[in-house]
């Protein structure tokens, strides 16, 4: 209690316990016992008088406000007009009370304890709604990574063990064909085929191997890795896919590789899928920090509820995988004109010397020092 008239200050605590209110009170008068009492242990309520000898009651609420924000501050008051009271609420006060109506004390007391109750319930629930949210991004962190593991140990498996099974088989099918009398045609022709149908399975090996991990990701980089991918996308799809990069650096995070690639290959997926298109352009640069794919597409274009639509997987993986980086994914569309999708993530592992901006350094069509990779020209 901020008062300086200790009668008031009877006539205050008479009025608290008239109404039932169990509670323990300090007294103080000036600034420094004020700031001692705050600093020793903060209140359930601060009451203060509005004009007091030393200092006044919205310095009080200046000092509350700093020290413990979250406690009630009620000005109990026989001198404040209307404009001041409500400039006192403005300004963060809970309530004000006059001292000719002390009647209203107590029941503004028992409500500032009970929204002060309410506020910390929500607070508490909001933080463990975030600690909540940052276990299942843990999680989700963790199982992508185990995901990936897992995919890049089935890969090497199928391609090594498998791929080296059949490799074997192949060439005991040769030496056993080339030993085969001359006069047996139906067997060799025989033969012939089960070393065709090895050379397709064997190929159909490596198509499966490369579609759970490409190696290219790990060995090549990222850079490599897309325009790998874009290569299939057109040979596959018969879409022209053109990919342009303009980084000074091809070493990045194995996470970051990853997160880029999936949501490339997703995003690729989706035009086949949905977009009807005939052309598609990737962009992958850096600007101020973070590293930026873009891909667009010369489509139907998506709608805003598409890009809206919860029971997307397809686009809620691909934010969710940015996200986990610290990253986001925008996607816009217009109607018959294409759709373009954002992709943009920390880049933690560039130096943030070597980092240029992308108006600076990089020309989507036409400047010196761009690559550019036309997936037909590798076909």
């Amino acid at each position: 209690m901020v008062e300086d008239d200790a009668s008031d200050a009877e006539l205050i605590k008479h009025a608290l316990r008239k109404d039932g209110l169990l509670f323990t009170v300090e007294r103080v008068e000036t600034s420094e016992d004020y700031l001692q009492a705050l600093d020793q242990e903060p209140p359930d309520v601060i009451l203060s008088d509005y004009a007091l000898p030393t200092f006044d009651g919205y310095t009080a609420l200046t000092l509350a406000q700093k020290m413990h924000p979250e406690v009630p501050f009620i000005f109990v008051t026989g001198t404040m007009g209307e404009e001041v009271a409500i400039e006192t609420l403005k300004n963060g006060a809970t309530d004000y009370v006059l001292k000719i109506r002390l009647a209203r004390l107590a029941p503004a007391v028992h409500r500032a304890l009970r929204e002060t109750r309410e506020r910390a319930d929500r607070k508490r629930a909001v933080e463990q709604l975030r600690q909540s949210h940052e276990q299942l991004r843990a999680l989700s962190v963790y199982l992508q990574h185990v995901r990936e593991e897992e995919r890049m140990r089935i890969s090497r498996a199928v391609h090594d063990e498998l791929g080296q099974a059949l490799t074997g088989l192949k060439i005991d099918l040769s030496w056993l064909s080339g030993r085969l009398p001359r006069q047996l045609n139906a067997l060799i022709t025989k033969a012939r085929e089960m070393s065709s149908h090895i050379d397709e399975t064997i190929q159909t090996v490596r198509r499966i191997s490369t579609e759970l991990r490409p190696g290219i990701l790990d060995h090549l980089g990222l850079v490599a890795a897309i325009e790998w991918q874009a290569n299939e996308f057109q040979t596959r799809t018969g879409i022209e896919c053109k990919v342009a990069h303009a980084l000074n650096h091809t070493i990045m995070d194995e996470n970051l590789n990853t997160v880029f690639f999936r949501i490339f290959q997703e995003t690729l997926t989706n035009i086949i899928r949905h977009a009807n298109a005939s052309r598609v352009e990737t962009d992958l640069y850096e600007e101020e920090g973070r590293l930026i794919l873009e891909v667009r597409d010369n489509g139907r274009g998506i709608t805003r509820e598409q890009i809206s639509n919860i029971k997307s997987i397809g686009l809620l993986g691909m934010r969710e995988r940015a996200a986990l980086l610290g990253g986001d994914v925008k996607i816009s569309g217009t109607p018959k004109k294409g759709t373009k999708v954002t992709v943009s993530i920390p880049d933690a592992a560039t130096p943030r010397a070597n980092k240029r901006h992308h108006e600076n350094s990089y020309s989507r069509r036409s400047r010196s020092g761009t690559t550019w990779f036309e997936a037909n020209s590798r076909r």
